[in-house]
């Protein structure tokens, strides 16, 4: 199942959502134009190494990406659920929100594999915290999702809520199951990056707060 919008009316423009796609789109052609030397170079130096950490990383290795499945994935989860809760927060507060979850979800990537020289990179910590915010602002929001059955593609409408706890159930079975793993995980994903970073999505949109009652209150005005 890949999102691909919600059916939530929105008064402004995704403007920050918009941005970091265009963000990490920008450097991930850069990295297609790198020979294998010089991207191996650019995501150890760049992307999240728990073994020899430097904090500027929990920054950067969120707008690298591993191959063009990792990037397309991430942005669409970007795109279908970051909109509204733009339109929620607002632009500067969004922003500030995103970075802190994505900044949240490496430091829990790093405890967990803290031995690990394994070079971490992708927004998939810091969307996470978009979707955990998600669930608890609009939880019964309905996601335009693209469906494959068998050799068919259609696309359906999906509560958000069973969608999000979906995915963070996958997250937490996956990353437990891996605990044991020297590594990111066999399979190359950091699940207790994206477990942190959903978590953390919950606790900071409530922290930080949203303009949803401001905004109740124009649909009652315009209609």
């Amino acid at each position: 199942m890949f999102p691909l919008r919600d059916d939530r009316p929105t008064f402004t423009a995704p403007i920050v959502t918009t941005l970091l796609i265009v963000a990490c789109t920008l450097v991930f052609i850069f990295e297609l134009l790198l020979d294998d030397y010089s991207l191996n170079h650019f995501i150890t130096m760049y992307g999240v190494v728990p073994a020899r950490l430097h904090p500027q990383t929990l920054f950067t290795s969120m707008f690298l990406h591993g191959g063009w499945s990792h990037i397309l994935g991430n942005m669409l989860f970007l795109w279908a659920f970051g909109r509204s809760l733009e339109d929620a927060m607002g632009h500067t507060k969004f922003l500030g929100f995103y970075l802190s979850c994505g900044v949240i979800s490496a430091i829990v990537h790093v405890l967990f594999n803290h031995y690990s020289r394994v070079p971490t990179v992708g927004a998939s910590g810091a969307i996470a915290g978009v979707m955990g915010a998600y669930l608890l602002k609009f939880p019964r929001a309905n996601i335009r999702t693209l469906v494959f059955v068998i050799v068919f593609v259609t696309t359906a409408d999906i509560p958000a809520a069973f969608i999000l706890i979906y995915w963070f159930v996958i997250q937490l079975s996956s990353g437990f199951g891996s605990i044991a793993s020297t590594q990111v995980t066999n399979s190359g994903v950091a699940w207790f990056a994206h477990i942190g970073g959903f978590l953390a999505g919950m606790a900071l949109v409530h922290l930080m707060g949203t303009r949803t009652r401001y905004y109740r209150r124009r649909d009652i005005y315009w209609n």
